[in-house]
C-alpha cells in the first residue's frame, strides 16, 4: 500500500520492490499472493495498492474498501513522499500517517503492517522535509506495538541518490533494497508469531435460519464470548479454519471454557494455545471438539441473538449444523 513507488515507478519492468521481494520470500518457503485493486509489471503477481501521486488522506479515503475487498494478512506500507513533494499540510503528515496505522489495524485486527520510512530523494521540496517526517515513524510503531498491534519498522535508510531513476523514484538497485528491508520485516515478524494465515475466511452459518458465528462485539480479550448472532457481513463473524483444527478469529482461538468437557461448557475466544479445548473437526454437517467429543451448539435452539454458543452432546439437530470452512 502506497504511492507510485508502490506501484513500480522508477522499475525497469514496472515491479519495483515486488518482484524481488517475492522472489526473497517464494525462495524461503513462503506462498505468497500479493493483493489491490491495480495491477502493474511484468510479474505473473502484478496486484498492488500503490496510487501515483496520492498522499496519506488520499490512501486512507480508500483504506476501508479495499481492506475488506482483500482482507489482507500483511500490508507493507510506505506513503508521505507526495504529502512532502506538494508541501501539503507537512507539520500533521505523521499524525495522518499515525491515523492510517491506526485504521488499517482496527479494520484487520491481527493484521501485521510493516510501516516503511521514506527512500531518499534529490527533489528541491520533498528532500528537506524528509529527515524530520522520517524522524515521526518509528515513534507511530512504537505506540501501536503498546497498544499489542502487530506493527513493524521498515528502515529505508540503506538506498543512496545512486539508488534513485529520477528526483523521487528507486531505480532497479534502490527497489532492491526495498525488496531487502521488506523481507527482513516480514521474516522478523514471522519470527514473533504474528504472521496469520490469510483470512478471515469466511462466515460459518448456523443450521437455524439466519444465525452466524459471531465474536462478541469483535471482541479479542480471553473470554470474549462466541455466540449466535444475525448475519451482518461483519469481520467479527469471519473465521479461519487452520490445519491444526483451531476456529480463529483477530489472532484468537474458539476454545471450551477452562478445558470444560461437560454438556453445558461455554464457548468464548481465548490465547491460542494448542490444547485440546481449541480443537475443532467437522462432524455431521458441524462441529465436534475431540477432546470431549461434544459438538458446538446453540443453546436450546434460541433464536435470540448473542446467545452464547456451549459444547452438547452431539444430536444432529440444526443448533449443532454450521458451515465448515476449508482449512488453511
Amino acid at each position: 500500500m502506497g504511492d507510485s513507488i508502490t506501484w513500480g515507478a522508477g522499475s525497469s519492468n514496472g515491479t519495483g520492490y515486488r518482484l524481488p521481494l517475492r522472489n526473497e520470500l517464494t525462495a524461503a518457503g513462503y506462498t505468497v499472493d500479493f493483493v489491490g485493486s491495480l495491477q502493474n509489471g511484468s510479474m505473473a503477481d502484478p496486484d498492488n495498492e500503490g496510487h501515483s501521486g496520492w498522499r496519506i488522506d488520499q490512501i486512507s479515503g480508500i483504506a476501508d474498501s479495499v481492506l475488506s475487498t482483500y482482507r489482507p494478512n500483511v500490508v507493507t506500507l510506505m506513503i508521505g513522499t507526495n504529502d512532502l513533494n506538494q508541501n501539503y499540510q507537512v507539520a500533521t503528515a505523521p499524525d495522518r500517517l499515525h491515523a492510517l496505522v491506526d485504521r488499517i489495524t482496527a479494520d484487520l485486527p491481527g493484521v501485521t503492517v510493516l510501516l516503511a520510512s521514506l527512500v531518499v530523494s534529490t527533489h528541491p521540496v520533498e528532500e528537506p522535509l524528509r529527515p524530520a517526517f522520517n524522524r515521526q515513524v518509528p515513534a507511530i510503531v512504537e505506540a501501536a506495538q503498546a497498544e499489542g498491534k502487530h506493527v513493524g519498522y521498515v528502515d529505508m535508510g540503506t538506498l543512496t541518490t545512486a539508488d534513485l531513476a529520477d528526483s523521487l523514484h528507486p531505480n532497479d538497485s534502490g527497489h532492491q533494497k526495498m525488496a531487502d528491508a521488506f523481507n527482513a520485516g516480514i521474516r522478523a515478524a514471522d519470527e514473533a508469531g504474528w504472521i496469520e494465515a490469510p483470512g478471515p475466511s469466511g462466515v460459518v452459518r448456523s443450521g437455524i435460519a439466519g444465525k452466524c458465528l459471531n465474536d462478541d462485539h469483535a471482541g479479542t480479550a480471553n473470554g470474549t464470548a462466541v455466540q449466535s448472532r444475525g448475519c451482518n457481513g461483519t469481520n467479527a463473524q469471519w473465521w479461519t479454519l487452520r490445519t491444526d483444527g483451531t476456529l480463529r478469529i483477530y489472532g484468537k482461538c474458539m476454545d471450551a471454557a477452562n478445558g470444560g468437557t461437560a454438556d453445558g461448557t461455554l464457548i468464548q475466544l481465548y490465547d491460542c494455545n494448542g490444547t485440546g479445548a481449541q480443537v475443532w473437526e467437522p462432524y455431521n454437517g458441524g462441529y465436534r471438539n475431540p477432546q470431549s467429543g461434544r459438538c458446538l451448539d446453540v443453546p436450546n435452539s434460541s433464536t435470540t441473538d448473542n446467545t452464547q454458543l456451549q459444547l452438547w452432546n452431539c444430536n444432529g439437530t440444526d443448533a449443532q449444523k454450521w458451515t465448515t470452512l476449508r482449512p488453511v
